[in-house]
Order: C-alpha cells, then sequence, then structure tokens
C-alpha cells in the first residue's frame, strides 16, 4: 500500500524546486508525516522561497503531523511555525523509530508523549 496521501504535484512546490522537496505520507487515520529532502545546502535566505505542503489543500489541517528530514534547526523552527494550526507537531526521531510531540492543541496529546510509528527512518 502507499503511503503517499498526495501527490507532489497537488501543493505548490514551483519555489522549492531547486532546493527542497516534500513529500506527505499517511501514517493513520490521525497521523500524516512531512518529510523533506533537500537538494542541496540551505541558506537562510531560502526561508523566503519555501512553500511546504498547505494542510488545509492538502486535507490534513485537522491530524496531527509528524516533520522529518534532515536539515537545519531554523528550518524546521520555520515549519513548526508554519504548521502551528493542526491538531498537534511532532518530530520524527530515528533514535527511537517514534516522533515526540513538541506542540498540541489536541487532548490526546501532550508534549513530550511519543507516537510510535512503523517507518523505518525517513533521514537516509
Amino acid at each position: 500500500m502507499n503511503n503517499l496521501i498526495n501527490s507532489k504535484d497537488n501543493f505548490n512546490k514551483s519555489n522549492n524546486d531547486d532546493f527542497i522537496e516534500f513529500e506527505i505520507k499517511k501514517v493513520s487515520n490521525e497521523v500524516v508525516m512531512i518529510h523533506f529532502i533537500l537538494k542541496r545546502e540551505l541558506e537562510p535566505e531560502d526561508l523566503k522561497k519555501i512553500s511546504p505542503p498547505d494542510p488545509i489543500k492538502n486535507n490534513f489541517s485537522d491530524k496531527t503531523i509528524i516533520l522529518s528530514g534532515r536539515g537545519p534547526i531554523w528550518l524546521y523552527g520555520f515549519l513548526i511555525h508554519y504548521y502551528h494550526p493542526v491538531k498537534a507537531i511532532s518530530i520524527f526521531d530515528p533514535r527511537y523509530n517514534a516522533a515526540i510531540i513538541i506542540e498540541s492543541h489536541f487532548k490526546k496529546y501532550k508534549i513530550g508523549d511519543i507516537i510510535k510509528t512503523n517507518l523505518k527512518g525517513e533521514d537516509k
């Protein structure tokens, strides 16, 4: 079963093509993973051009998200701020093969909770 819930073409990535690629993967009915792959080393001014997958247009605004990918801490800060409206945000940690909740508007999850995944570390 393909866990990709939306084609990569379903969101605006035209500004991203030369330096970052995003994938949206369904983990469960309540959780999606936003995985990014950097195509080159990012510069801080690249933040002005990044267009992450829109949670409303891609139908995951009512879900908990897992952010995954190798990138600078300031990119994670940008993505956490961008996805603030979703139910909860977590960060994938390959040491645990799980995601750690870092922000939540959802009673089911508290900061520090762990979401176990069946995914084999997205960071390659």
